[in-house]
């Protein structure tokens, strides 16, 4: 396993701590930032969600500089982002920080294009995310960060950035599902 698959691997593994940590208190109280009053442990799994979602761009990044772009790679990398962002979304419905309907239909459409992949896959091609699918990745991350950071530094001067970026995420989400199924559609056509 090349070092850019390795980077998505350490992704995934990270997925189970972050839970973990947003789940549990562990009695560390609570702190401000930028006016914005969190649980530590919230701050810290966010913490670990922005360093795990960094990952992303660094395995991308250090697969197409030395090229060692794989079919694995082009596999794991959003499949990685997947779980980890639906983890992330099912976390923020737990604590009441994202509306479940906007989280249902993110998820939908992550297991519906991941669904569309196998297919793909079956016919023996392995489609790497377009640049849409891009912005959607960092829109949901920016979101997320967002909400899990309580929205702090714009608190402060009241702007429901958080919030804002949620919708913009569903919007990208929704949009780039589309945009998937459609290029892809003659499979979906040519299916018997």
């Amino acid at each position: 396993m090349n070092i850019p698959n390795k980077i998505t691997v350490s992704r995934i593994a990270l997925i189970p701590f972050f839970v973990i940590v947003m789940m549990f208190d562990f009695g560390w109280g609570t702190m401000e930032l930028f006016g914005a009053e969190m649980p530590v442990h919230h701050f810290v799994g966010a913490m670990i969600f922005i360093v795990a979602s960094v990952t992303d761009w660094v395995d991308g990044y250090y697969a197409r500089k030395y090229n060692l772009v794989t079919n694995l790679g082009k596999f794991l990398d959003p499949l990685a982002d997947k779980l980890l962002v639906s983890a992330a979304f099912i976390l923020l419905v737990q604590l009441e920080l994202a509306p479940a309907w906007v989280v249902i239909l993110i998820i939908s459409r992550e297991f519906a294009v991941t669904g569309l992949r196998l297919i793909l896959a079956g016919e023996g091609e392995v489609v790497a995310a377009n640049q849409l699918g891009k912005i959607k990745t960092w829109a949901q991350i920016v979101a997320i960060a967002a909400l899990l950071l309580h929205n702090t530094i714009f608190t402060m001067i009241g702007i429901p950035f958080d919030v804002i970026m949620l919708y913009i995420a569903l919007f990208f989400t929704l949009w780039s599902g589309w945009d998937y199924f459609y290029l892809n559609r003659r499979v979906l056509l040519d299916s018997k």
